[in-house]
């Protein structure tokens, strides 16, 4: 099965993916975590998402507050699906990132889930990866089940 990219902007919004990781981990899904900045090492994001398929990952999860360009930047440069995390932070407390990762030109398009919505984030990925493995859709199933709850 492929594996989840969990890429952030900065280390310190690790704690915030932490739901995230502990549902991709319930549901038998490896994931690799990766600190890049759209902003600070643009070039290091566009290596990566180039590569991103041919070396194994189905789906990217960008986690992203404030302007937030960090999942529309990874979805310009791959046709792996995408989902944005706005982070609550700043003034706006994470709306201004909602905005800006939902607001993506045509034909670069970004899932988006709840400010601070990890889990979400997580499920949608499951989803995804299950329309080709049955033995997640099954997980899925049972997940759903249960009222959505590990």
């Amino acid at each position: 099965m492929e594996k989840v990219a969990i890429l952030m902007g900065s280390s310190s919004d690790q704690p915030l993916l932490e739901n995230c990781k502990k549902y991709l981990d319930a549901f038998g899904i490896q994931y690799e975590e990766h600190i890049l900045s759209a902003h600070r090492n643009p070039d290091a994001v566009t290596e990566f998402v180039k590569k991103a398929e041919s070396t194994g990952f189905g789906v990217i999860i960008a986690a992203a507050g404030m302007a937030a360009h960090l999942p529309g930047v990874i979805a310009a440069h791959t046709v792996l699906p995408v989902i944005g995390v706005p982070i609550a932070s700043g003034a706006l407390n994470g709306f201004d990132a909602l905005l800006s990762i939902v607001q993506m030109p045509p034909g670069v398009p970004v899932a988006t889930v709840a400010i601070g919505g990890s889990v979400n984030a997580a499920v949608l990925a499951a989803e995804i990866l299950a329309t080709k493995y049955p033995a997640l859709r099954e997980r899925l199933r049972e997940f759903k089940a249960k009222g959505a709850r590990l």
